[in-house]
């Protein structure tokens, strides 16, 4: 029954996008029947909210390389999403918040999980993900500057951003 619906509203926002009327309701429901709930969000008001204040948090970016090196938030750590390994995270203290995200905020959840399973305590899931971040206004990064490109992941993906250059490759 889950796929049925996750297939039916993937339709109905294919179609809007076809037709150039991306709305942010469209956007918001492709992400909640993606999303299983699994790891507690936070939305992109409140990460911002707690950067402004230097609140200690660890910011994850579970996108692939190549999307982390187009842009990404800054001060995010890569840790990829495929070639996942927990080797490779920077050193947190388990009770630490943790932020994991990637465009939409699907595979961020499915990283949200593993740590979780690592004993990580405090793991948030960026709600929107970095699209959303972009499309209120944030600024990216990539390794020199601020820069106005995001990486889109793909033609059909990229319609939900509504700011910045896309850059899909």
């Amino acid at each position: 029954m889950r796929k049925s619906i996750f297939w039916s509203v993937l339709f109905l926002s294919w179609a809007f996008v076809s037709c150039g009327q991306v709305k942010s309701t469209t956007f918001k429901t492709t992400i909640d029947n993606l999303l299983d709930e699994t790891v507690d969000t936070i939305g992109v008001a409140r990460l911002a909210e707690l950067m402004q204040n230097n609140e200690s948090i660890v910011l994850l970016d579970a996108r692939e390389l190549k999307e982390f090196q187009v842009s990404h938030i800054e001060g995010a750590k890569y840790v990829g999403y495929e070639k996942f390994d927990a080797e490779n995270l920077p050193k947190v203290d388990s009770h630490q918040t943790v932020v994991v995200y990637c465009s939409i905020g699907y595979r961020s959840e499915k990283i949200g999980e593993k740590l979780d399973s690592l004993g990580y305590q405090n793991v948030l899931n960026l709600y929107g993900g970095i699209f959303e971040w972009v499309n209120q206004g944030h600024e990216v990064v990539d390794a020199k500057s601020t820069t106005e490109n995001i990486h889109g992941f793909d033609k059909w993906w990229s319609k939900f951003i509504t700011r910045g250059k896309v850059v899909v490759d």
